[in-house]
């Protein structure tokens, strides 16, 4: 979805992982477009469990609004099958902003996280939740 003005993104699925390509910033207007693509988007998966990787890139830092409808939606797509999730954070001048905020976003959210620099890295990662049956989330 494209609403250049309160950020940009696009899905991929490959086998049970979701893959975002997003830009920011991120408002309240981009973040429920997406809360409405997540739960459509989700529904390829048919009830199984999935994972998600979003690779940010520039300075994609959400208002205070989008943070908090971020949250509500990853507790809802972990009721729809999510286990974890990966963030790339890619030509950023700040880094360390979106390294805190997504750091409390996930943790708020009770949803299993890491945050990579690389796409590689991140896949390893999450398959260590898709290849285990007994996956439990993040505490």
């Amino acid at each position: 979805m494209e609403l250049d003005a309160h950020g940009t993104y696009i899905f991929k699925k490959k086998d049970h992982i979701l893959y975002v390509n997003a830009q920011g910033p991120f408002n309240e207007i981009i973040v429920q477009q997406y809360a409405h693509d997540i739960d459509e988007f989700s529904c390829k998966f048919n009830n199984k469990k999935w994972v998600s990787l979003t690779s940010f890139y520039g300075d994609s830092i959400f208002t205070p609004e989008a943070e908090k409808y971020l949250i509500a939606i990853l507790q809802g797509s972990s009721d729809n099958g999510l286990l974890a999730h990966a963030s790339i954070i890619l030509e950023s001048c700040c880094r360390d902003l979106q390294y805190m905020q997504l750091t409390r976003i996930h943790q708020k959210s009770n949803i299993a996280f890491n945050i990579f620099s690389d796409v590689s890295s991140a896949e390893k990662w999450l398959e260590g939740y898709t290849g285990n049956s007994t996956i439990q989330k993040a505490q």
